[in-house]
Parts: structure tokens; sequence; C-alpha cells
């Protein structure tokens, strides 16, 4: 099969997530990780959804995109007022999944400790990918809620991140490359942004597309070569630049636009086809076990800590569920566990059933059951500042 038949069975599974979507009334990152796995397990379709190297690139491409977006959705001014709640609840949902899914590992199921350790790694993560989706489908990523989130969901990550590095990580020249090449962008991309877009801005040739890509790719390069994954500094990457963005709203949507049509379709895609419906029903025992230990231990975590700072508790509920998704660095703790041969194949496989399932299943929940109500510019105006705000925050209160 060539390759532009390939890419065009892909993106008509895209086309039919995307319709989906707009019946169902879901994310479309879910209709697309859900006809996925639907495309992947029925006989006679699952031979046509070839997973190529183009395709993985593709993905590959997708989930770094997805993740620099994140980044640069983040209001700087906002992430500053709300520090204290994104660092608290960030810290308790990587800390509390970290720790109870390592010792169900360990004890419950008598994985070794290096096995113990990817589990509670690729366990621990929010998917920024899945909630940056979510965010932007509903519109919450310009509020005050969907940005509180997406800065939490940094915070988990970084302490997977860290942890990944701290318990596996061989330091070596290309790493220390790396962590120099990754702090003089952030010092300089920002200002180099600003200069493309002052002298060469807005033009059809998109110089500003370009060059961020350019830094992307570049460091993704770097990070593949020193044995780290290309996602990593891109979080970062949107984070210092997110002022920019703040400041020129064109420039997000052409790229968030260049993303969701043509590359987050992959990542999604290939997430679902990873999902084996005989390895589901095989190892039925261990994965339900895990996945519970992930919720339940997201649950105490976040819940707590997010009542503390006075959130309500629908939007607490809500909060809750979008921090027990996993996804991109889920995916990545526990592939990187399998190429370093500190899981086997078939507790790859577990790992990677509950990463995908915890960014289907508590997704599903808080949209249909918790999303936060979005009040439009009319009907504020209509309301009355004090009354718009009530109106928005309808689970505040005992």
């Amino acid at each position: 099969m060539n390759i532009y038949t390939v890419a065009a069975i892909w993106m008509a599974l895209a086309l039919g997530a995307s319709l989906i979507s707009i019946r169902a009334g879901i994310a479309v990152a879910l209709a697309e990780i859900l006809v996925g796995v639907l495309a992947g397990n029925i006989p006679g379709v699952s031979s046509l959804v070839q997973q190529t190297a183009f395709t993985t690139f593709l993905a590959s491409l997708g989930s770094v995109t997805l993740t620099f977006l994140a980044g640069a959705e983040i209001d700087p001014v906002s992430l500053r007022r709300h520090w204290k709640a994104s660092l608290s609840i960030g810290i308790a949902s990587f800390t509390l999944p970290f720790l109870a899914a390592m010792a169900v590992c360990y004890f419950a199921l008598g994985w070794d400790l290096h096995a113990s350790e990817i589990g509670g790694v690729a366990l621990s993560t929010t998917s920024v990918a899945v909630v940056y989706a979510v965010m932007v489908e509903t519109g919450l990523n310009r509020d005050d809620l969907g940005k509180l989130i997406l800065a939490a969901c940094f915070v988990t990550d970084l302490g997977t991140v860290l942890a990944l590095g701290a318990l596996f990580a061989g330091f070596n020249l290309l790493l220390v490359a790396f962590v120099a090449a990754t702090a003089i962008t952030l010092i300089c991309v920002s200002p180099a942004l600003r200069w493309i877009m002052r002298t060469f801005g807005h033009r059809v040739s998109e110089p500003e597309l370009k060059f961020l890509l350019l830094v992307l790719l570049a460091l993704g390069g770097l990070a593949t070569a020193a044995g780290s994954e290309a996602v990593l500094p891109a979080y970062l990457v949107g984070l210092v630049t997110a002022g920019v963005f703040q400041g020129d709203r064109v420039l997000m949507d052409r790229m968030r636009s260049a993303a969701f049509a043509l590359l987050t379709p992959f990542f999604f895609l290939r997430a679902g086809l990873l999902i084996s419906v005989p390895a589901l029903v095989g190892g039925a025992g261990v994965i339900a076990v895990l996945f519970l230990t992930k919720m339940a231990a997201k649950l105490i975590g976040v819940w707590p800590v997010a009542a503390a700072f006075g959130v309500g508790r629908r939007d607490r509920n809500y909060i809750t569920l979008l921090m027990a998704t996993g996804l991109t660095f889920g995916s990545i703790s526990a592939l990187y566990g399998l190429n370093h041969g500190l899981v086997s194949g078939a507790q790859y496989s577990q790992l990677l059933t509950v990463v995908i399932l915890s960014a289907v299943v508590p997704t599903l929940i808080a949209q249909r059951l918790f999303q936060p109500r979005q009040v439009d510019a009319e009907e504020q105006e209509a309301l009355g500042a004090e009354d718009a705000s009530i109106v928005h925050r309808p689970g505040k209160g005992p």
C-alpha cells in the first residue's frame, strides 16, 4: 500500500471521528481514540490501517505541537495569580499516584522494583494533550479554570519527567548539551519570535510558524539523541512564549488549525490503535487493579487540595477527573521501560491499556456530568458582571 493510500485511510478515520464528536457532543480527541480502538480490532479493517514510519512521525509531531500549544495557552498573569493552587494541585496529582501505583505493582502484582517504578511513573501522569484538546473544544482555555488546570498539568508532568530522569536516565555529554541548549532556547526564543513577527510577521509564507517548528524539531532531535523525548522541552518553550501568543491570537489560531487538522488526528488515532482487545481480556484483572489505583489516588490527592483553595464542588470534580487523564507522558514512560528492558511485553501492554483508558473514561465523565457552563459575551453583558460570575461557576459553594 503506497503512502498516499495509507494517509487517506487515516484521514478518513479522522474525518469520521470529527463527525462523531460533533453528533455525540464529546471532545474530538476522545472520538479519535475510540475510532482508533475500533479500527484496530475489527477484522478486515485493522489490516487496512497500517502504522508506518510516516504515520508514527506525524503522531509524534502531533504530540509535540499539542504539548507546545498547551504551554502557550497559559496566561502568564493568570499563572502568577494562581501559582499556589496550580503548584499544590500538580504536586498532589503526581506524588500520591506515583507512590500508590508503584506500591501496588511491587507488593500486590509482584513486579520487580524497576518495573514497579516504571508503573508508578506511567500512572502518575496527566495528559496535557488530552486536557488541552478538551480545553480548546469547550473554550475553557480562555477561562481562569482552564488555565489553572493546564498549569497544574504542567507541574504534574514535570514531576513525571524529573522522576523518570532521576530513576533511569544515564547522564552523559549529550544529555548535558540537551539541557544547556534547552536553557539557552528558553531565554532567547521569545525575543527572537517577537523580532521575526515585527520584521516579517503575518506573511503568506508564515515565517513565525516555521521558526517555532524549527525550534521544536531541533530540540526534539537533540532530546532523542540524548536518550530523552521530543515532547519534554515543547511545553517549556510554549510556556515562555505564552506572552507573545497572548498578544497575537492570530498566530495561535493558525498554529492550532494546522495542528488539529493534520497532526493531532494521527496522535490520537494511533493511541487507540495500540489497544488490543484480546490483551484487554487476558490481563483484565491487572488492568482493572491499576486503573482503579490511578483513579483512587488522583481523587484522594487532587480533590481535597482543590477544596482547600476554595474551588466549588462541581469544578472540583471536573479538575480531579481531568487531572486523572493520561496519554502522552504515560505512553512515553511505558515505552521507555519496554525499550530498556525494564518491563516485559505483557506489562507494557497492561500499562499502555490503563494509560489509554485513563484518557477516555475520566474525560468522558467530566464532559458529560461536570463540564462548567460557559457564559458568552452577550449573556455576560445582560447579566452584569456579578450575576455572570455566579452563573459561570454553578459549582461554587459548600
